[in-house]
């Protein structure tokens, strides 16, 4: 599904949160899910909202997309990408986090 955008696994993503890396976490997914259990570090930026609320991103920072199983988050990837973020897809998305969830 990569498309030639960058990956990160849910493992490499809990490494670096563990680590205390400097690391945007920016969860894709409708608010129902997010209320279901998310990533204590993300943010909830649903993608369809994405284009309005860029604004919000640190383009020095780099970002981690999300969402249930990575299709969505990939689609966000891309699209940042191509605005000049350095960004990467969590492969398998929320069904594949082996961290804590926070609801």
């Amino acid at each position: 599904m990569s498309n030639g955008v960058k990956e990160i696994t849910p493992e490499e993503l809990l490494a670096k949160l563990e680590a205390n890396e400097q690391v945007q976490v920016i969860d894709v997914r409708e608010v129902d899910e997010w209320n279901a259990g998310h990533i204590k570090q993300a943010k909830l930026i649903p993608l369809g909202f994405l284009p309005h609320r860029i604004d919000e991103l640190d383009k020095d920072i780099p970002l981690v997309m999300v969402c249930r199983s990575g299709a969505r988050s990939n689609m966000a990837t891309e699209y940042l990408a191509a605005q000049g973020f350095d960004v990467a897809n969590m492969v398998g998305g929320m069904l594949a986090w082996p961290g804590e969830k926070e609801l």
